[in-house]
């Protein structure tokens, strides 16, 4: 095997979304959200973070979402291995803190990407359609130099996103109840 040359920071960027209802869903949907969202970052963190242990030195920053933060209607398997990675980011933090490694999560919310479009169906098929919350949300450059900032900063967790999806969070920890009553009315896929 080929050696990596050293790697500073990692960044694990991939996933994929979903958008049906616990009811209506294959199971092999959980199965292909976890393997990309959650068992990909896994993997790549497990590759790379052992010469950064020995080098004492780097950052692994990992992509979840505002939805592993909180949870709403037709995300089940999508919030399910985003909650996944912010688990696994607070545990490792915790773990190489004493290796000097620098680990950050950041939690976008609605960016203007393709991620509705590319989203998961019931049946595990992209849906190929758009997503108003997704098409009015932030410009993916504004978001970019925000993600820039906070790795630049050796920030451990951030959100980053306009509007509700921004503010999402903090509503639910100060209002969880109110915030839950308005994500069980919302009907948006």
């Amino acid at each position: 095997m080929n050696e990596l040359p050293a790697i500073d920071i990692l960044i694990n960027n991939g996933g994929v979304s979903q958008r049906s209802l616990f009811l209506e869903n294959d199971f092999n949907v959980y199965r292909q959200l976890m393997e990309v969202n959650y068992f990909g970052l896994i993997a790549l963190t497990k590759a790379i973070l052992p010469a950064m242990v020995a080098r004492r030195s780097g950052s692994i920053v990992s992509i979840s979402s505002v939805a592993g933060e909180v949870g709403s209607k037709f995300r089940t398997g999508y919030s399910g291995s985003k909650y996944a990675v912010v688990g696994f980011m607070d545990c490792l933090r915790a773990e190489v803190a004493e290796h000097n490694i620098h680990c950050l999560t950041i939690c976008p919310g609605s960016i203007k990407t393709a991620i509705a479009h590319n989203s998961l169906n019931e049946q595990g098929i992209a849906q190929n359609k758009p997503e108003e919350s997704i098409e009015n949300g932030m410009d993916v450059s504004v978001a970019a130099s925000k993600m820039i900032r906070a790795i630049s900063n050796k920030k451990d967790e951030v959100i980053i996103g306009k509007g509700l999806s921004g503010w999402a969070p903090t509503i639910k920890r100060f209002f969880p109840t109110l915030f839950n009553r308005i994500t069980a009315k919302t009907n948006y896929r």
